[in-house]
């Protein structure tokens, strides 16, 4: 048994950025290396050379998609071409590894490392590109992204270096037996190309996007911009890793308008816009109803539906500054009193005035 020491553990982190600067390279592809590493992985499955067209987006990609899946009518040769790569690649590659370290490599490096890259690479990116497409698309390309051999048949950059990652680490720290043609295959397939749509006679490589942007926390995020863009302009907007509509994205966080609220459908959008407008603004914009006041203190209730449940808020105005401050309370409290004792964690008002 191969002795994972707390020395080759260490290097997991090296690895997963490595392999992260990888999966989220917005460097243009290069034509010539994809197409070598696109016959080299053809060959190795025992298929001819296709023809290879690139595209500036998957939205171009999937466009072009659309002919092959009324052609062969559900026979799924895309997929069964994809399914090939990923047993030769990945599947066989790992087998290579050891099985008898499989086990081991997966429970106490495998799992830990690959869940924090997907974590990192986002992948959920892929998913808001088919909801973007779908929209743009319409009701036929809807029922075409339903259909499962199609909407399946890519090999995503993103994930593949999260196999990568992995597969690297084995290799490079653990000193594990491989066999470097069929690696250096997977791994060229993996640094040369963006999204992959294979099948029988041709093959669509999407070039990388132009930008992509996250928070600290490597959640999709920009403000005023798209967070990711292709050269064709399609393009996904998204605040915190919530995508937003195109007319909220384009505006900057601090421009955004209560007034939204009152038409935004989707309540993961209303929360971040909620969350970045605050609630002083919203009370000002949309003109809150007083319920009742004490001292300084004043309940509010947003009559607008604008979330799942009603807004209530404790408005205080500060003495000093004149400077509007304002916490939402449950829908529960019936006076402000009564919302500044469960602010202050069940204390009474009276009380805490002596207490201060």
């Amino acid at each position: 048994m191969i002795a994972i020491t707390p020395e080759k553990i260490a290097l997991i982190p090296i690895y997963r950025e490595k392999w992260r600067q990888i999966g989220l390279s917005i460097k243009p592809v290069d034509r010539p290396q994809a197409t070598a590493a696109i016959n080299t992985a053809y060959n190795i499955i025992d298929c001819p050379e296709p023809e290879i067209i690139f595209c500036d987006s998957p939205y171009i990609a999937l466009q072009a998609v659309e002919p092959l899946r009324i052609r062969d009518s559900g026979r799924g040769m895309g997929s069964e071409i994809r399914n090939k790569i990923h047993n030769e690649l990945y599947d066989i590659l790992r087998s290579q590894l050891g099985r008898e370290l499989e086990n081991q490599i997966y429970s106490q490096l495998y799992n830990p490392l690959y869940a924090q890259l997907m974590n990192q690479l986002h992948l959920h990116v892929k998913d808001e590109v088919y909801v973007k497409l779908a929209r743009k698309l319409g009701g036929r390309f809807q029922r075409f992204l339903i259909d499962q051999a199609y909407h399946n048949n890519s090999i995503v950059s993103e994930l593949s270096a999260c196999h990568g990652s992995w597969v690297d680490f084995c290799i490079g720290a653990l000193n594990l037996e491989y066999d470097r043609p069929l690696y250096s295959a997977f791994k060229s397939l993996v640094e040369n190309c963006g999204w992959i749509y294979p099948f029988e006679k041709k093959c669509f490589v999407c070039d990388r996007p132009l930008q992509l942007h996250f928070d600290s926390e490597y959640l999709l995020h920009a403000e005023g911009q798209p967070a990711v863009e292709f050269a064709d302009k399609f393009s996904v907007y998204s605040y915190r890793g919530v995508r937003l509509p195109e007319i909220i994205g384009q505006v900057p966080s601090q421009s955004w308008q209560a007034s939204w609220l009152l038409t935004e459908q989707n309540a993961e959008v209303r929360r971040v816009l909620i969350q970045a407008i605050g609630y002083p603004r919203i009370c000002q914009q949309l003109q809150a109803t007083e319920l009742d006041s004490w001292q300084e203190y004043t309940l509010l209730k947003i009559k607008n539906n604008i979330d799942i449940e009603p807004i209530y808020l404790l408005k205080m105005t500060c003495p000093s500054t004149g400077h509007l401050h304002a916490l939402r309370v449950p829908p529960k409290v019936r006076s402000a009193k009564e919302a500044i004792s469960w602010v202050n964690w069940g204390i009474d008002p009276e009380e805490f005035q002596v207490q201060t």
